[in-house]
């Protein structure tokens, strides 16, 4: 995307998934650098560390489900005030 590679994108949510491994504690401002590039431009960019992955795959999809849900299944509403998600 422009100048920059990134892990996974979903167009239709305009959602950028990145894998930080432990490398990534030394690019904080290259990371930086590219999360403010696409967010400028109407991407949202979500960091998952890769060991979170490898370690608790579903929470992670269902992260990812909360941010952008399968087509035709639209996104979760918000629970009213006092009630809690079934």
């Amino acid at each position: 995307m422009g100048p920059y590679v990134v892990d996974f994108y979903c167009p239709a949510a305009k959602l950028v998934v990145e894998l930080d491994g432990e490398v990534h504690g030394d690019r904080l401002v290259e990371d930086a650098e590219r999360t403010a590039w696409l967010e400028a431009r109407g991407y949202r960019v979500v960091r998952f560390a890769a060991v979170d992955v490898l370690a608790n795959l579903e929470g992670v999809v269902e992260e990812l489900l909360l941010l952008a849900p399968p087509p035709g299944r639209g996104r979760p509403s918000s629970p009213a005030r006092g009630e809690g998600r079934l």
